[in-house]
């Protein structure tokens, strides 16, 4: 088939899904509530819908008053029964696929289920969603006259008792629809590498001679990768390699880090760039306007979602409200029931609603991933936005970046400390910690009156990273390319402390 042709063909069939999109715009509750009902339904006999009830449950206040909110350690034991052979425990339909979760630079690991609803109707019709979202915005594009160069995880799958465990990005190459992979490069063969630098050499080599016309992956990694090709290939800027290329889908890291260094790499005013949101639990939302900075949430992927307010969330009075309730500009815990039998699960994300009609979101952290030590209540989005603004003033960049807080010690108040890796450093590094603070107490006003003449907060400690630290410390455990991420925020001193030991 001519490339022009399935260029066409492809486009058309894929904005004929755009009109089911509308329906969800136009009756988000009911599609909500559909979704809930069908969830039931379909594990009314599986041991969970036998112990809770599903039978009889017929609203969402029902629902909500039987079932616990829980967590992954709270679900591992049937987990692990699942993995060893055992089923219809949580879900009816055989699952075999096991996402091992690498979200986290935690040594245990998390094992997702991925039932086939999930792969079909949720992760691979996000794929379709993401294009079909994209090519409505886009008339024009030529999308597929070429490849999309993704980058996925650095793990094989691998096999036990039947089941097989992996990447979720491994798991959804290993079961890529042909349509997919026909429009894709590096080969599975290559994606499938498990060893990062290895797998390095040969995605640029498969890559460079291919006609790239879009690209997609974590943003840090995927530059990792970018400035590989531009030293392979001795070449000024991207377009040089890929004529072709218009479309950056990222998303697993917050873009505002980056994007400065993107757009050198890519210096074209017209180039796109469109962020998705998802995990190994699901696929939850896309960007569906050009030059947006949120995201649309999809609501017919056999997801049912939840909230709490993150004022509520951990104490005893915490209380899930269904997306009809949801008010904008409040910091909400997600917490999903879905078609691999997740029912009521924490994900440990955090989002703010910037729009109700329709449901539009940005996604501002963890719930774990963030500093509270003092009553400073300081989010990922407050940091990621703080450090876009000075470096913006300093012409500074920065490649990676962590924080944590000094405890009190005696009469010695707290503070919080930053290893900070730049790409391009600022000239002064007591300025740029200067313009940190102000920025963070502009953004945060629980920031700010913690540091209101000292009182409970001194100025913030800043190091400037070594070069590479961060990756060194990744390879040291074992976590280098694909999905792994490096914790921006924390409660405790782990991170901090291992990094400044081999910062030395």
């Amino acid at each position: 088939m001519p490339i022009t042709l399935f260029n066409s063909i492809a486009s058309w069939l894929l904005k004929k899904r755009y009109h089911q999109i509308e329906l969800f715009l136009k009756y988000p509750g009911e599609v909500q509530e559909e979704v809930l009902h069908q969830l039931l339904e379909i594990a009314e006999d599986t041991e969970i819908g036998r112990r809770y009830g599903f039978e009889s449950i017929n609203n969402y206040e029902t629902f909500r008053e039987r079932l616990p909110i829980v967590s992954y350690e709270e679900m591992e034991p049937i987990i692990e029964r699942t993995r060893r052979g055992e089923q219809n425990i949580f879900w009816p339909t055989s699952i075999k696929w096991f996402a091992k979760s690498s979200g986290t630079t935690n040594a245990k690991s998390k094992f997702i289920p991925v039932s086939e609803e999930a792969l079909e109707d949720c992760h691979y019709k996000s794929g379709k969603d993401l294009l079909c979202l994209y090519l409505n915005n886009n008339e024009n594009s030529q999308l597929f006259t070429g490849k999309s160069l993704r980058l996925g995880g650095s793990k094989e799958l691998y096999e036990d008792n039947g089941s097989f465990f992996g990447d979720l990005s491994a798991i959804l190459i290993d079961n890529m629809p042909l349509w997919a992979e026909f429009s894709s490069t590096p080969s599975n063969k290559v994606s499938l590498m498990s060893e990062w630098e290895s797998k390095l050499k040969a995605i640029i080599k498969e890559s460079t001679q291919e006609n790239v016309t879009s690209l997609a992956g974590v943003p840090s990694w995927m530059l990792v990768l970018l400035n590989n090709v531009i030293e392979e290939t001795g070449k000024d800027h991207l377009f040089q390699v890929w004529e072709n290329l218009e479309v950056y889908f990222h998303g697993g890291v917050s873009f505002n880090p980056y994007k400065e260094q993107y757009k050198k790499l890519l210096p074209r005013k017209n180039f796109k760039y469109y962020e998705i949101y998802n995990a190994s639990e699901g696929f939850f939302a896309i960007q569906d306007r050009n030059n947006a900075d949120d995201l649309l949430l999809m609501l017919d992927y056999g997801i049912f979602y939840e909230f709490i307010g993150m004022d509520q969330y951990g104490t005893e009075n915490q209380k899930a409200i269904p997306l009809w309730e949801v008010k904008v500009n409040t910091n909400y815990a997600i917490i999903i029931t879905t078609n691999s039998g997740l029912w009521r699960y924490k994900v440990g994300d955090t989002v703010r609603f910037t729009s109700i009609d329709p449901y539009r979101i940005k996604v501002t952290g963890r719930t774990k991933h963030h500093i509270n030590v003092f009553g400073e209540e300081l989010i990922i989005e407050n940091a990621e936005e703080a450090l876009k603004t000075i470096c913006m003033k300093t012409d500074a960049e920065i490649k990676d970046y962590t924080a944590g807080p000094i405890f009190m010690e005696g009469k010695e108040k707290g503070a919080h400390e930053w290893v900070i890796e730049f790409r391009k450093p600022p000239e002064d590094i007591d300025v740029f910690t200067e313009y940190l603070d102000n920025a963070l107490k502009s953004l945060n006003s629980d920031y700010e009156a913690k540091r209101y003449n000292n009182i409970t907060l001194n100025t913030p400690k800043i190091h400037v990273a070594r070069e590479n630290l961060f990756y060194d410390w990744l390879k040291s455990k074992g976590k280098l390319g694909g999905q792994h991420k490096i914790p921006r925020l924390s409660n405790k001193r782990d991170y901090i402390e291992e990094l400044l030991h081999m910062n030395k």
